[in-house]
């Protein structure tokens, strides 16, 4: 267990109440966030895109939710982009939360969408307080999980 002391002489107090001087430590930043609220190694949080209309992903949505809010009382279509368009890296995880009583169709246009349950492919139903997480596995494929899926 150490402590990090900053200010113009930081140093490290270790467990055994031993100090050592952090001439390394300006490598190190505790607010190095970015105006997004990123981190050199993502988002803190997952930040929410509430959605009232039909909808089709943009790159920015990568690492963030798209939300369709109780209040809006139709179902909806979010279609996630073709890598043609909108050509997210690997790994790219993107949320679905349905907070109305309609359902959302999670659709793809030219690449595959596996639902992770059985291995079919094709557009998902996000019924009520349903969530999915569909991550890019493959240049043009994409693997959803979640629960209140069909």
């Amino acid at each position: 267990m150490a402590t990090i002391i900053s200010g113009s002489s930081p140093s490290i107090t270790f467990s055994d109440n031993t100090t050592q001087s952090t001439a390394f430590s300006a490598n190190l930043s505790v607010n190095s966030c970015t105006v997004d609220g990123t981190t050199p190694v993502g988002f803190l949080s997952i930040p929410q895109n509430s959605q009232s209309a039909a909808y089709t992903t943009v790159l920015s949505d990568a690492g963030k939710c798209i939300f369709h809010p109780a209040a809006d009382a139709n179902a909806r279509t979010f279609t996630i982009a073709a890598n043609a368009s909108v050509a997210y890296p690997l790994g790219t995880v993107i949320q679905f939360i349905n907070m109305s009583a309609n359902n959302v169709t999670i659709a793809i246009t030219s690449d595959t969408l596996t639902w992770a349950q059985g291995g079919s492919t094709g557009s998902r139903t996000l019924a009520q307080w349903g969530v999915a997480n569909c991550t890019k596995i493959g240049t043009t494929s994409w693997l959803l999980t979640g629960t209140n899926v069909t």
